[in-house]
């Protein structure tokens, strides 16, 4: 079985690495969802991804296909938007793992009101097992990956 981090011991594990990315989802509100169909074919969504309570979760309307989707497979991708152009200022980042969605009605209510919105809504929180950024730097491709239980690792390419 693959071992999973919340966001919080991500932080905690490397500190300047997660702050870099949530940095570079705190750019756009809007990013990219990749999960599965049930035919097992990819399904790709819009959808905003943010840090109430200091915790990188996902919201998504009642019923949503991405909802159900990751209801029936918890393993998601999540792709930081990657802005206008080809700048790709602050890099690509990319966050994976599985969901667990939260049903109790007291923890969705706190989270209600951290962001602000009104129930009902669906909300899953993140188990991650792989966070990716790739940047140009010096006219090399530079990948930094993490991993639970590994320190960031660094491939650089020409």
């Amino acid at each position: 079985m693959t071992t999973t981090m919340t966001w919080q011991e991500f932080e905690r594990a490397e500190a300047e690495f997660a702050a870099t990315v949530r940095e570079r989802f705190g750019k756009y509100t809007h990013h990219v969802l990749a999960t599965l169909r049930a035919d097992g074919s990819p399904r790709l969504s819009g959808l905003e991804a943010r840090f109430p309570l200091d915790e990188l979760v996902l919201t998504m309307m009642p019923d949503s296909r991405k909802a159900l989707d990751l209801r029936r497979d918890p393993r998601f991708s999540l792709l930081a938007n990657p802005g206008e152009g080809t700048e790709m200022g602050g890099g690509d980042v990319r966050v994976s793992g599985r969901v667990a969605e939260v049903t109790d009605h007291e923890t969705l209510s706190r989270f209600a009101d951290a962001l602000g919105a009104p129930l009902p809504f669906h909300l899953f929180r993140l188990a991650l097992t792989e966070v990716v950024r790739t940047t140009v730097e010096d006219d090399e491709l530079v990948v930094r990956t993490w991993r639970p239980g590994r320190p960031v690792r660094t491939v650089t390419r020409t």
